[in-house]
């Protein structure tokens, strides 16, 4: 468990009404240990930059082999992700509310009640899952063509692409509530390990079953998921010995497993509904978007897809950063420490700006270098594929800066337990900025892709300003979890 040494009471960003300027005035900013603060906050985010990176750069290179394979196959898992990724919606708000109240409960040195929260949560996890992959199942062909797929042979893929990869889903879901208890109580290097494992057996199974090599069939898009699937399950695997082995806080046990609790499920839910909410707003307005931008043809959707899974790359600081930012604010807060926690979250929020702003310049230099890797360059649209992608990743370079800013401070205020708020700002980003914007930029001035990632940027500028207001409001720190 990773936890701030400190015991001075530090001041950021807050106003120090003139009465007390006179008490205060004699501690300097020398006098802050603010390096212990960011050696904390670097050994909670190296371990989830270091997986996060893993898991972006099989995505990326996912997304090139397949691309390899021909435009359609690219095209089909591009229409997919959105439908998946909100599929995710419920597991997203029941990690958050799980991972503020693990760290709430770390932070009060009350470790039987943060075991009991990692489990039951882990429960409603695997009972929702079940659920859910059946559903996906029998919906696959109507998500490809609600989305807008042109053609049969699109719908096709892209349905077998989304049934192959649901053995793997019903394991990612509760892979995910697992790994925020985790964090929760500090532990971010046992999710990094596995997905590490993960990450190497997909890279590898991808190469062998989308192409075929040695005794395997060529398999192309179905490999790609099937991949995927045997990947997650070795890696679920993994986990779960680990828990169970490893000299950890949090420990799965059928008492607290298999005992509903309710009144402590009502805690996590309490904070983490507005979070599914949020999620819901957010996947649920990027969905409506996409359709949009599949209403521009195969080629500005291949160009699309390729430029966000190279833009992907940026998300690993931000979300690095947001995670420690969550499960220290959420530890801090747990001590009555609310000025060492706002303290975190800054300095979470200096590292995290000052990574994105290094792949704004990678975005803006070398865009077409990125999207080459994703075309063969005997393919025909190659170049078109090219040119629209390079210009939407040099857009997006323009919200690096604002996007990380969201990260961090919105995973601080989540570990607060200020989940709430944080849903409002995506509501208003997403459905206002992204969305709207999307249908008057495309739809209604005919500017075609350019007017999609313009409205993409305005989404993230507006949920940067929202979540800074709401930091600086500082309500947060008197929220009861």
């Amino acid at each position: 468990m990773v936890t701030l040494k400190m015991s001075d009471p530090i001041l950021q960003a807050r106003t120090v009404p003139e009465d007390e300027k006179m008490e205060h005035n004699t501690t300097s900013e020398q006098e802050i240990p603010r390096h212990i603060i960011r050696q904390n906050i670097l050994k909670l985010a190296w371990p989830v930059i270091l997986e996060l990176g893993l898991v972006t750069l099989v995505e990326v290179a996912d997304m090139i082999m397949v691309g390899r394979v021909g435009v359609e196959s690219l095209t089909a898992i591009g229409i997919t992700l959105q439908p998946l990724m909100l599929a995710m919606v419920i597991f997203n708000g029941l990690s958050v509310g799980t991972t503020a109240l693990v760290a709430r409960f770390i932070g009060e040195k009350n470790n039987e009640l943060a075991n009991r929260t990692f489990n039951q949560s882990v429960a409603g996890a695997t009972m929702l899952a079940l659920v859910m992959s059946i559903g996906l199942f029998f919906i696959a062909p109507f998500i490809m063509t609600w989305m807008g797929a042109e053609n049969s042979t699109i719908v096709k893929l892209g349905t077998g692409y989304i049934r192959w990869m649901i053995p793997g889903l019903l394991l990612q879901w509760q892979f995910a509530v697992i790994s925020s208890a985790m964090r929760g109580a500090g532990d971010t290097k046992t999710p990094m390990y596995v997905n590490g494992l993960i990450n190497v057996i997909n890279m590898f199974g991808n190469y062998f079953l989308i192409f075929g090599f040695w005794i395997f069939p060529r398999m192309e898009i179905i490999g790609a998921a099937l991949a995927s699937s045997i990947a997650r399950i070795c890696g679920f695997i993994l986990l779960l010995i680990l828990i169970r082995y490893k000299n950890t806080i949090l420990k799965l046990n059928r008492r607290d497993f298999l005992n509903f609790d309710w009144p402590l499920m009502k805690r996590v839910v309490k904070i983490g509904i507005p979070a599914a909410l949020e999620q819901a707003a957010l996947r649920i307005g990027q969905l409506f978007y996409t359709r949009i931008v599949n209403s521009l043809g195969t080629v500005a959707i291949a160009a699309h897809n390729t430029a966000i899974n190279a833009e992907s790359l940026s998300y690993m600081p931000g979300w690095g950063f947001s995670v420690a930012a969550t499960t220290m604010v959420g530890q801090k807060l747990g001590e009555k420490k609310p000025q060492e926690a706002q303290a975190s979250g800054i300095e979470s929020l200096k590292f995290g700006i000052s990574i994105m702003a290094c792949m704004a310049l990678v975005f803006l230099i070398f865009p077409e270098t990125l999207i080459r890797l994703y075309t063969k360059a005997s393919d025909p649209n190659a170049q078109e594929l090219i040119r629209l992608g390079a210009r939407n990743l040099r857009i997006i370079a323009l919200a690096q800066i604002p996007m990380g800013i969201q990260f961090v401070l919105a995973g601080a205020l989540r570990g607060a337990g200020y989940t709430k708020p944080v849903l409002y700002s995506t509501i208003v980003g997403v459905w206002v900025g992204r969305l709207l914007g999307a249908y008057i930029f495309v739809v209604y001035l005919g500017w075609g892709l350019l007017g999609a990632w313009i409205a993409m940027n305005i989404d993230w500028f507006l949920r940067c300003f929202y979540v800074i207001y709401l930091w600086k409001k500082g309500q947060w720190k008197k929220v009861e979890v």
